[in-house]
């Protein structure tokens, strides 16, 4: 850096202001740096962070004690008039504890370091005023047994220390009042320092216990706050795997059950569909070969037309089924006329009913509407009508009605037929395929019933059967009313 003429007064060079405060910030920046390697002395990775804590504040509190250790014999050393300067340097035995102290928690042996601490401080000051020294610093006990209680962990070495404290102090500083070596009466200002320094230590160390203990619980109630928003989350997300686990297992279900429709399905194609195909085929081939008279052809007939009958019905079924499947969940609701839905039905089955000679009455008033989907309520009807014509006995009766209420109307198909057992009910309302011969031997999948349970599910109604072995039997429905 160049001199110039300015920056000589009286012969001497001044240090610019500048660098002046560029070596204050160096000297801060050691003396933190400096602190802050203490206070980490004998920190471990797998301590809690209480304990970390406590460490700490036990760190600072004997680093400060050391360089007050220091200085106190250091100051009085200097003057020796009065007292002799080994007794100064006796002064400095507390110093000492604080550097063993230190170095221990430094080899990371907190315990014993912290067992000794309470022990040997109050002894090592003890013994000075036993050997005649009047330093003023008998407010250390009260530090000490206030110290004790927070880091003492074993309430054995907590009371004992505490104890000796209190018994010292009372000993030295009440009962004891004489000392060949009064600090007061050789250096006033010095003895004014020690009960200085022994009040900041006090309230400066139940500062820190507090600084801390209020930064731990801060940080217990963060932990607590992260702690519920994660429990919040795990039980959404709880919740939500709950969820898709239900989903997952309706899914199952589904899917079972599709795949038992769809072996069903095979067993209908590959038989119920394929024998009365076959058995057309052997007719017209018996025709065409002339092996077949006119009266035998007119015999076989009214069977063919059963077989017909069944084929359509099926056919008729197995399309609406494949629909439903693909159009899932899929309703088109509009305003329908159930009477003019019925009439529909009945004049489609009237040649099945009139082969069995069985008498279809049509009770259903006129101007009766609903809101649902006419295809699915007209495939109920129709498979309902046709099952009571199926388990009807020639020259029997089916009706087909409807009651209305205030909010709603009641389908209902009634037959005189051969009734249905409690066993068998049972079966028809399961989920599972359940048919039987009809009273004219007719065929049956029981695919139609579980097309009108699950259509009626979807336009909001349920199926309900009424019957008894041998007096026939009532299938009915509601519907919502619609003016």
């Amino acid at each position: 850096m160049e001199i110039t003429a300015q920056s000589f007064h009286h012969g001497e060079v001044k240090t610019p202001p500048l660098r002046l405060q560029q070596r204050y910030l160096f000297l801060k920046r050691k003396i933190f740096f400096l602190l802050k390697q203490v206070r980490l002395f004998g920190f471990s990775p797998e301590m809690e962070e209480y304990e970390q804590r406590k460490l700490s504040i036990f760190n600072q509190l004997n680093f400060l004690q050391l360089l007050a250790g220091i200085l106190i014999p250091v100051s009085g050393a200097l003057n020796t008039a009065q007292m002799p300067l080994g007794s100064w340097l006796m002064l400095g035995l507390p110093a000492l504890v604080s550097l063993f102290v230190l170095y221990l928690n430094y080899k990371k042996k907190h315990e014993l370091a912290s067992i000794l601490y309470f022990i040997l401080y109050p002894f090592v000051t003890c013994f000075i005023y036993l050997y005649g020294m009047n330093p003023g610093t008998t407010l250390f006990f009260i530090l000490y047994g206030v110290l004790s209680v927070f880091f003492l962990k074993d309430i054995g070495y907590m009371i004992f220390s505490l104890c000796f404290s209190m018994v010292s102090y009372f000993l030295l500083a009440v009962v004891i009042k004489n000392y060949p070596y009064e600090l007061h009466s050789m250096s006033y200002a010095l003895y004014i320092i020690n009960q200085v320094i022994a009040i900041v230590f006090i309230f400066y160390g139940l500062f820190l216990i507090k600084k801390e203990n209020a930064g731990y619980q801060l940080h217990i109630l963060s932990k607590n706050t992260v702690l519920r928003e994660k429990n919040t989350q795990i039980v959404q997300q709880s919740e939500k795997i709950r969820r898709h686990t239900a989903r997952l297992k309706q899914q199952a279900a589904e899917l079972k059950e599709l795949n038992a429709v769809k072996n069903k399905m095979f067993s209908i194609i590959s038989h119920d569909l394929k024998a009365p195909i076959y058995g057309l085929r052997n007719l017209f081939r018996s025709v065409q070969e002339k092996q077949m008279t006119m009266t035998e052809l007119k015999k076989t007939v009214p069977d063919i037309q059963n077989d017909l009958n069944y084929v359509v019905g099926l056919m008729d079924n197995l399309l609406q089924w494949a629909k439903a499947q693909m159009q899932k969940n899929t309703v088109y609701p509009q305003k329908v006329d159930i009477k003019r839905s019925v009439c529909e039905v009945v004049q489609l089955l009237h040649l099945q009913a009139k082969a069995k000679q069985i008498n279809l009455i049509d009770d259903t008033p006129p101007c009766v509407f609903s809101h649902v989907d006419k295809d699915m309520i007209s495939l109920v009807i129709r498979n309902l009508v046709s099952n009571a014509i199926k388990f009807t006995p020639e020259k029997g009766h089916v009706a087909i009605g409807v009651f209305e209420h205030p909010s709603f109307i009641e389908v209902y198909v009634k037959d005189s037929g051969s009734g249905i057992s409690n066993e068998a009910l049972q079966k028809i309302n399961s989920k599972d395929f359940y048919t039987t011969k009809g009273t004219a031997s007719e065929s049956g999948t029981g695919l139609g019933l579980m097309l009108c349970k699950e259509f009626l599910e979807r336009n909001g109604s349920h199926l309900h059967i009424e019957s008894e072995p041998g007096a026939g039997s009532t299938f009915s429905f509601s519907l919502r009313k619609t003016a």
